[in-house]
């Protein structure tokens, strides 16, 4: 939510900036729409010291256009506290993106899509650690046998993706 709010404060920030220049508000308002977009492709991401695979979803990302960030913590549930994921949707990493979280494995398709749509929920997760995950298999290969959903603050989950 944190993360959210300060994503479309920038936005607007930007986009006021833009309109108040002498320039021209259209070209201005569309450079600073881009630069919030640019945004859109930069992950933090929250994991521990010792996780491989939560470096192997990194660079999943990362070779879908991704700019992600890796935080090391000890304190994994701390921050799953943090930003409201709930035990029953926890895996091994948690990032941001967009104002929104993705817990665990989700793939990057996955993760595009949902920053191009834009829905009302608090972000997706991949619960557990699904074997045939981007990050949990061998690079390349397609995701196969799971479920990533979408949750809401309170937990309500739906189905966002199914995986055969």
């Amino acid at each position: 939510m944190k993360q959210q709010k300060i994503t479309i404060l920038a936005g607007l920030l930007l986009l006021l900036a833009a309109c108040d220049s002498p320039a021209g508000t259209v070209e201005n308002t569309e450079v600073a729409t881009k630069k919030v977009l640019q945004s859109q492709n930069e992950v933090i991401m929250y994991k521990s010291p010792t996780c491989e695979c939560c470096t192997g979803w990194a660079e999943h990302l990362r070779h879908a256009g991704f700019k992600v960030v890796e935080n090391k913590r000890e304190d994994m549930a701390t921050v799953k506290s943090e930003y409201g994921v709930p035990d029953k949707l926890a895996s091994c990493h948690t990032a941001l993106i967009g104002g929104y979280i993705i817990e665990g494995h989700v793939p990057a398709v996955d993760v595009e899509r949902l920053l191009k749509e834009r829905p009302n929920v608090a972000g997706l997760t991949a619960p557990g650690m699904p074997m045939k995950s981007p990050g949990m298999q061998a690079v390349g290969q397609k995701p196969r046998g799971y479920d990533v959903l979408s949750f809401t603050k309170n937990g309500q989950t739906n189905v966002f993706k199914h995986y055969e």
